[in-house]
């Protein structure tokens, strides 16, 4: 998950000053790289990894559907031959309803998990939209530019990347027990789409 929301809330829409106050005050400008901030938040890897073990109880949902859906496949399959037209009709049938019961609960559980992650970033973000105003309001600073969220910067003056003073406030402001290295990229989970469980 990137900080676009973060940015672009507090960073990029400050408000023009008016033409006349921007030819009296010089503008200080900065820039972050918001995914070196979420690979190296405390907060926001603690939230990572509490997401990575609630993805694991549902893709194990997830896996004994498909282990059911693949038994009961391979049965029918087995029998297949002697079965009259009318019983493998209605075995077909059953095992169609099953598939889509199946697609049905795995779209649901994937809600549930981009749900979660959700709870669980908003306080992390709300935690580096609160740094990203106080670095600003500290340094003076009019603008925060966000090289890490598709930025039209080419080249930068590698003094104005205040990426570093972000993450220091970040972990000063944090618990003491959810200070722990990073782990490595705090990013969206790839779901919990699985192959689907083979039918006739």
């Amino acid at each position: 998950m990137r900080l676009y929301s973060v940015v672009g809330a507090c960073a990029l829409v400050l408000g023009a000053p008016s033409l006349a106050s921007a030819q009296a005050v010089a503008q200080k400008f900065a820039y972050i790289n918001s995914q070196a901030i979420l690979q190296a938040s405390p907060a926001a890897v603690d939230a990572q990894m509490q997401l990575q073990k609630e993805l694991e109880v549902m893709r194990a949902q997830v896996t004994k559907l498909t282990d059911s859906l693949t038994a009961m496949d391979a049965a029918y399959k087995k029998e297949e031959v002697s079965l009259s037209p009318t019983a493998k009709e209605a075995r077909v049938k059953t095992l169609q309803q099953k598939q889509a019961e199946f697609q049905d609960r795995v779209q649901k559980l994937n809600d549930q998990a981009q749900a979660r992650e959700g709870e669980l970033m908003q306080p992390v973000l709300d935690g580096v939209r609160k740094v990203l105003d106080d670095v600003r309001m500290e340094g003076g600073y009019s603008f925060i530019f966000d090289i890490a969220a598709g930025s039209f910067i080419v080249s930068a003056d590698k003094n104005l990347d205040i990426t570093d003073r972000v993450l220091s406030k970040l972990r000063l402001s944090a618990p003491k027990a959810a200070a722990k290295p990073a782990t490595g990229p705090a990013t969206a989970p790839a779901g919990l789409s699985t192959k689907k469980p083979p039918t006739e």
